[in-house]
């Protein structure tokens, strides 16, 4: 089974991020028993690292890799690393009207998509990738989806 360890690298937004481990965890073999359309890599990888980062972090990142100097919701690495957006977090969160926590853990779960082969850059991969991220974290967030 692949190790998933979390790290919370930004002071901006309190998270609970026992509590986003604990979902990210339940989420795990799910996101195992999916099938993306690309090379999944996430069974092999030994290790997973989920960093929450500030927004500028993630934009400098967002820069760097993909020519994009803005922050952004989660970037993910092939060789295991997975940043989430904790400040984006909490925009969306506030927007959507539920906890921080619960967009943060969606992130994560995003990121192990991406690493199981799932791609969003194409609208259809977009929305088949939000249904299955979307369905995953029901299932496993403390009393259902709501806030």
């Amino acid at each position: 089974m692949v190790e998933l360890n979390f790290y919370d690298h930004q002071d901006e937004v309190r998270l609970e991020v026992g509590r986003i481990e604990a979902v990210v965890r339940a989420a795990l073999p799910l996101v195992l028993a999916m099938e993306g359309g690309g090379e999944p890599v996430l069974g092999g990888l030994g290790e997973v690292e989920i960093n929450f980062v500030d927004d500028a972090t993630i934009a400098r990142v967002h820069g760097e890799f993909l020519n994009d100097a803005t922050p952004t919701d989660v970037i993910t690495f092939e060789h295991g690393e997975i940043l989430v957006g904790a400040e984006t977090g909490a925009r969306v969160a506030a927007e959507m009207g539920h906890e921080v926590s619960r967009e943060c853990a969606l992130y994560a779960i995003h990121g192990l998509l991406h690493l199981q082969g799932y791609d969003d850059r194409a609208p259809e991969d977009f929305a088949e990738m939000k249904r299955v991220q979307e369905g995953i974290l029901e299932s496993v967030w403390p009393g259902g989806g709501g806030a």
